[in-house]
């Protein structure tokens, strides 16, 4: 089984998994990347499904909290959602390989405004990959075919 999640101990026994291969709530195509709340909620970016799943792994029983996005170029639509950072402000960056910007949202997944454009000039994007909050707030993004990293100060 791929397209899955899998939880290990510290020492790096084996606990659980979930997911699979599928479109449904809970299961994933292609989830790229993760990144954990302060209540222990894992966000998903799910990649292929052009979505954004977060879930409830604190037991072996696995909660899907929240489930949002639609493929599209529109604010609030996804397309091939890579990386997602939360700034521990209450908002959340995800980084669109397909739609060559980085979006924000609340917590809820209502989009807050977006940046970047397809282009190799300052402040555009060429497939972006991955992004980070650094201690400053500046949101750094691997902007991978323009073979750079973008530096983008709120």
């Amino acid at each position: 089984d791929y397209d899955r999640i899998q939880k290990f101990s510290p020492d790096g026994e084996f606990l659980f998994q979930w997911g699979g291969h599928g479109s449904a709530p809970g299961q994933f195509l292609r989830p790229q990347n993760l990144a954990i709340d302060d209540q222990d909620h894992i966000w998903v970016a799910d990649a292929c499904n052009h979505r954004i799943q977060v879930f409830d792994a604190s037991r072996s029983a696995v909660k899907l909290v929240r489930c949002w996005g639609t493929e599209g170029v529109q604010p609030g639509a996804l397309r091939y959602p890579y990386d997602l950072v939360l700034d521990g402000q209450e908002h959340l960056y995800v980084c669109e390989f397909g739609n060559h910007r980085v979006q924000k949202f609340d917590l809820e997944g209502n989009s807050l405004g977006w940046w970047g454009s397809e282009g190799r000039g300052p402040g555009q994007l060429h497939n972006p990959w991955a992004l980070v909050c650094d201690s400053q707030g500046a949101i750094h993004v691997l902007d991978t075919n323009n073979h750079r990293v973008q530096r983008f100060i709120l």
